[in-house]
């Protein structure tokens, strides 16, 4: 009995040493070494400026019109007071779908980070995926990440280099 026993005990301990094949990367610190990325986010900032500034001129636009209306409410006819109010909510919902097409959800911003971004992603994606085979690796964390809960990694297990070379990004 003793000894299916120990084999039991023996069995689970190689298991555990298998399973425990894991590796990090500092996904913040592999993008902020690959030129394309930077690239990318600077052409994101460019953008993303260009486009507030449309979107905050029409807020401004709108803003005028509601002070211009206000400070002659009391001159103006009450159809005059009318179309001006109107002029008004055109202005506010013309500001609100500019704001809604370029940044929403799924607007041109998202678009344009996806087609920018996702190349690079998919790279080192790759890169990821073939130093973790290459290691017979189970699973590879991101450490940049809040959500991983990591609060002790030895670097040792840390990959980012490996893969940045794997990529042909040398540090």
């Amino acid at each position: 009995m003793k000894r299916i026993l120990i084999l039991l005990v023996a069995a689970v301990a190689v298991c555990s040493a298998n399973a425990q094949k894991f590796a990090l990367v500092d996904m913040e610190y592999i993008l902020s070494n690959i030129p394309a990325y930077e690239r990318a986010n600077e052409q994101l900032n460019q953008t993303s400026k260009k486009w507030q500034t449309e979107v905050e001129a029409l807020e401004t636009e709108s803003k005028n019109l509601y002070k211009n209306y206000q400070n002659e409410a009391v001159f103006l006819s009450e159809d005059q007071k009318k179309d001006r109010e109107q002029a008004i909510v055109k202005k506010e919902k013309e500001t609100s779908e500019l704001r809604k097409k370029y940044f929403g959800p799924e607007g041109e911003l998202f678009k344009k980070r996806e087609s920018l971004m996702a190349p690079i992603q998919e790279e080192v994606y790759n890169a990821v995926k073939a130093v973790a085979q290459k290691r017979n690796l189970q699973l590879v964390l991101d450490r940049s990440s809040d959500t991983a809960g990591i609060l002790f990694a030895s670097p040792a297990i840390d990959i980012s280099d490996e893969v940045l070379r794997n990529l042909g990004y040398s540090n």
